[in-house]
């Protein structure tokens, strides 16, 4: 993979084809979304969120797992939708029983309306999404103590006093950081506000153009950029990363067609993955 793209002020790495690999890493967060394919880089990614349990998502679970017993490094977390579970425990069990090896890791259900916090002020809820099989969305988000938003203006004497009084004169403020869709229909997006608003969305947008109609991507559970463009004024964020592209199109037929269609001010803030 290519050297890491600095987006929002966050440093993002990571190759997604659709049906063949998907694995985003965020170097400075300490984790990956997926792991359809396991580059060296992606091995000490100590955190990572399944979106779901296709192949090309989930397919290099094990050797992440075995390549970091190898090297010596601490046990990885693995954050799972709840409903595939037992089926992920299942799967390393076979892969211990065939490479004989412990393959120590620690396998964490989180689903939608749950969440875990990641450490560094992170905590991370899943969102529901809409696929061919059980998927979520992640949305991390930043926890940070600010001053009591009654307080902020006033003279310090008032907020000593208000200290000496046992008040609480700070709050835990959140920021969407950054949302990643996984696979799913862009319907999934619009129940979550969140998304639009983290500071990098990492979008999967797998078709761009008539050889696959909506209907057709809308029935594949992916998202078309017809459906993007409907819905460009709703993008606040920062930055956003179009992943999982079709094989059907290279990166510069994908790029043009974004060029031609995007409006400039929603196109300045979008890359297209590699």
């Amino acid at each position: 993979m290519d050297d890491a793209l600095e987006l929002a002020g966050i440093a993002v790495r990571g190759v997604s084809e659709a049906g063949v690999r998907t694995v985003i890493e965020l170097p400075g967060l300490d984790l990956a979304f997926d792991m359809g394919t396991c580059p060296r880089s992606a091995v000490r990614r100590s955190t990572v969120l399944f979106t779901h349990a296709h192949v090309d998502h989930m397919g290099a679970l094990a050797s992440h797992c075995a390549t970091r017993a190898l090297m010596g490094m601490k046990p990885p977390t693995y954050i799972v939708p709840r409903a595939v579970e037992a089926d992920v425990h299942d799967l390393l069990d076979a892969w211990r029983r065939l490479d004989f090896s412990e393959m120590p890791c620690r396998v964490v259900p989180l689903d939608p309306g749950e969440s875990r916090t990641l450490g560094r002020g992170l905590v991370v809820r899943p969102f529901r999404a809409v696929h061919r099989v059980p998927a979520q969305g992640y949305v991390i988000w930043r926890r940070r103590s600010r001053l009591r938003a009654d307080l902020v203006g006033q003279d310090p004497a008032e907020i000593a006093a208000a200290r000496q009084r046992g008040e609480a004169v700070s709050e835990w403020a959140e920021e969407p950081l950054v949302a990643f869709s996984g696979d799913t229909r862009i319907d999934a997006l619009d129940r979550e506000p969140s998304v639009w608003e983290a500071r990098l969305l990492i979008l999967e947008v797998t078709f761009f153009d008539g050889r696959v109609s909506v209907e057709r991507a809308r029935g594949k559970g992916h998202v078309h950029l017809d459906e993007v463009v409907r819905r460009a004024r709703r993008f606040h964020n920062q930055a956003v990363l179009f992943t999982h592209r079709s094989l059907r199109y290279s990166l510069e037929e994908a790029e043009a067609i974004v060029d031609r269609r995007l409006p400039a001010e929603l196109r300045e803030r979008v890359r297209l993955l590699a």
